[in-house]
């Protein structure tokens, strides 16, 4: 940030807390920070939390963020704020981005739930402020990353189509064990959620839905083997943009070899059919551990022949380890996740888009060079 802003931050979670501390010090001018959530103890923790951890002096407020009324506390928050950062479960996305249009701020979330977003969509197309939707990690980066390989692939062998368009992101522990080979580092309801509802791809050029967790294969990154499997919410709008242009575009999760397999075994014994997104989430935490050792591995990769005939594949993969921010240590999934909502609120304060702006529609090669950014993944060339 170049200036000074008036920043809200919606949720006391871990990406809540790793967004306030980044933006705290990281940015040009420090900004001001207003950090709310239903459990205002919760809030204040994560205040205390980042100023212990900052070298930066500046104001951190904590507000009670009230789940269901619109208090007098909240609505003087709104009056200065600048933009909402939402951290929040997905579910609670549209009733933050009402707040930021009724009181003109800007808006950038994280959730890669479809529904959400669609309404979304609707109630800010013509926002006189700019709403960032799903700039995250996945969806987020990996989706610029992709949409920005795709796009120089293009220019650099004359074409206007390619065959394939591949991009996969795996939050991993560094060690896994039977039966799971797995171990959670981020929300159990959004990996349980991305597992079960239904993917958006591209096939023959058209977009349709098929089942997340299907289309398994192994795929070998930096000399490891990994299973990858179609999950939801990770391609982001380019099966929108895309369609037409690419064959065979896809999103796919990483995780290590026998986690899938272990988890058809929980899907075929699930009670509630109904709700399985909840009753998959308890039997998995009741034999999964929470880790807090981390790792982000991602891919991606474009495929197509270029204007003389001869089939050519680029490709990009990245290895993130927790990382110290200031005097505090982030796991790779929280600044992974953290880093591009802030370069989001960066892009958002000092531009003069309004409205919905979508993933395909941010230029890839600034906005993953970007200062947060780029200390996180390191400078990218497409």
């Amino acid at each position: 940030m170049k200036k000074h802003h008036n920043i809200i931050i919606a949720g006391a979670g871990g990406i809540a807390e790793a967004v306030g501390l980044i933006l705290m010090e990281w940015s040009d001018v420090t900004p001001t920070l207003f950090i709310g959530d239903r459990n205002h103890s919760k809030a204040n923790q994560v205040v205390h939390w980042i100023q212990k951890g900052t070298s930066k002096s500046g104001n951190i407020h904590d507000f009670h963020l009230h789940e269901k009324d619109l208090t007098d506390e909240m609505k003087s928050i709104l009056m200065q704020g600048d933009i909402i950062l939402d951290c929040l479960p997905g579910s609670q996305a549209p009733r933050i981005a009402q707040f930021a249009k009724d009181f003109n701020l800007h808006y950038a979330n994280l959730t890669e739930y479809v529904a959400e977003t669609e309404a979304i969509k609707s109630l800010a197309k013509n926002a006189n402020t700019g709403f960032l939707l799903q700039t995250g990690l996945a969806p987020g980066y990996i989706d610029l990353l992709a949409n920005g390989l795709f796009q120089q692939f293009c220019n650099d062998y004359e074409v206007e189509k390619v065959d394939k368009l591949e991009f996969k992101v795996g939050a991993l522990t560094t060690n896994a064990v039977a039966p799971h080979y797995y171990g959670f580092t981020w929300s159990p309801i959004g990996v349980t959620t991305e597992y079960l509802k239904d993917t958006v791809v591209l096939r023959d050029f058209s977009k349709i839905k098929l089942p997340s967790l299907s289309e398994r294969a192994t795929i070998i990154i930096e000399g490891i083997a990994y299973e990858e499997a179609l999950t939801s919410g990770g391609a982001a709008d380019l099966p929108d943009a895309l369609q037409g242009k690419v064959r065979s575009l896809d999103y796919k999760t990483l995780r290590h070899p026998g986690h899938y397999t272990w988890i058809d075994e929980l899907l075929s014994n699930l009670e509630n059919k109904e709700d399985a997104i909840n009753e998959l989430q308890q039997q998995m935490q009741q034999i999964v551990p929470t880790i807090e050792d981390d790792q982000i591995v991602l891919y991606a990769a474009v495929e197509g022949r270029d204007s003389t005939g001869m089939l050519r594949r680029r490709e990009i993969s990245k290895r993130i380890l927790p990382q110290i921010v200031g005097k505090h240590t982030l796991r790779a999934i929280q600044i992974t996740t953290a880093a591009p909502l802030a370069q989001a609120a960066q892009l958002l304060l000092e531009s003069s888009l309004t409205g919905i702006i979508l993933q395909s529609q941010i230029d890839p090669i600034a906005f993953l060079n970007g200062n947060y950014i780029a200390r996180v993944y390191g400078k990218t060339k497409l």
